[in-house]
């Protein structure tokens, strides 16, 4: 366990190489700084191909930003992106995603020594290798999720009923490229006043007050009854909890919160939030098995009364 001698050293460390970071990057590239993150990870129903759709709904100003469900974080590295985020905290249930998340705002220059190791290329022996593995150090952790992100079936993420990491080896060409440094750093800068927590949604949340803005991508209502796919975490996602997260999004709209959601199109979504503003998205789908099945499906965006007043 680090002293508080060494805990204050590696924050000293850690916030010189932000600023040098930062002049680095006003001079080479901008005076007037900017970030540019993006997501590190893929993510089924991951958002960046729908912010565009989004982007007219999103309030032009707000206090403190939260997102639980955070995934790969499409929404919340486009606002930062446009200098939209003062403070936020992002939340997911998934402790090795959170884990890969603390891991690049504290330790990124670390993680990119790692998987500049040699260790992580594509190869399924080597996946299966990294797969079984199951390491202590956050660090590690951070780039073996990277790692199997990159070069497992269709980047999911899905457990077993014992927790475990189970997709199998995806078929990618040979130099797939499994990590960005540029990237990482750009979004190590961009989680620098982040808050990030393993916490369920609606703990998550309580603290959200008026003109804060809440995010929520939650795992979708399935369309069908074999459609479901809530193995995201060995506890699942399923119509009790739909029906807690739609009270947590009523009671901060009556907060005044900015609050939107991303859900599927499914009638039980519908049902639950009837009395608010729904707007349909078209969406492409990239994790069916079957070529011919990833065609575009709607998908719902719900928005607190205010959203639509501030677009």
């Amino acid at each position: 366990m680090q002293t508080k001698k060494e805990k204050n050293r590696n924050e000293t460390s850690r916030q010189t190489f932000i600023e040098s970071y930062i002049n680095d990057k006003r001079k080479n590239k901008s005076p007037t700084f900017k970030i540019s993150p993006e997501p590190v990870v893929k993510w089924a129903g991951g958002k960046r191909g729908l912010i565009e759709q989004y982007s007219r709904y999103f309030p032009s100003n707000f206090n403190y930003y939260f997102e639980p469900f955070f995934g790969g974080g499409a929404v919340f590295f486009h606002l930062s992106s446009l200098g939209l985020i003062k403070k936020a905290k992002i939340s997911d249930i998934n402790s090795e995603l959170i884990n890969m998340y603390i891991v690049i705002r504290d330790n990124v220059e670390e993680l990119i020594f790692e998987l500049k190791s040699g260790k992580y290329y594509n190869d399924k022996e080597q996946y299966y290798k990294i797969r079984a593995e199951e390491p202590n150090d956050p660090v590690l952790r951070a780039a073996r999720l990277i790692y199997l992100n990159h070069t497992c079936f269709n980047g999911l993420y899905r457990v077993n009923k014992k927790g475990k990491f189970n997709v199998p080896y995806g078929r990618y060409p040979k130099d797939v490229k499994i990590f960005d440094e540029n990237n990482l750093r750009e979004v190590m800068l961009s989680l620098q006043n982040v808050e990030i927590t393993v916490e369920d949604f609606e703990e998550s949340v309580k603290e959200a007050k008026k003109g804060d803005f809440v995010y929520f991508d939650p795992p979708y209502a399935p369309l069908t009854k074999t459609a479901d796919f809530t193995s995201y975490t060995k506890e699942g996602f399923g119509e009790n909890e739909q029906k807690r997260l739609a009270e947590v999004f009523r009671q901060l709209c009556d907060k005044g919160c900015y609050v939107m959601e991303s859900n599927s199109s499914a009638q039980i979504i519908k049902d639950l939030y009837s009395e608010f503003n729904i707007i349909t998205v078209r969406a492409k789908r990239y994790i069916n098995s079957d070529p011919s099945g990833r065609k575009g499906v709607d998908e719902l965006l719900i928005l607190s009364p205010n959203l639509l007043e501030s677009a």
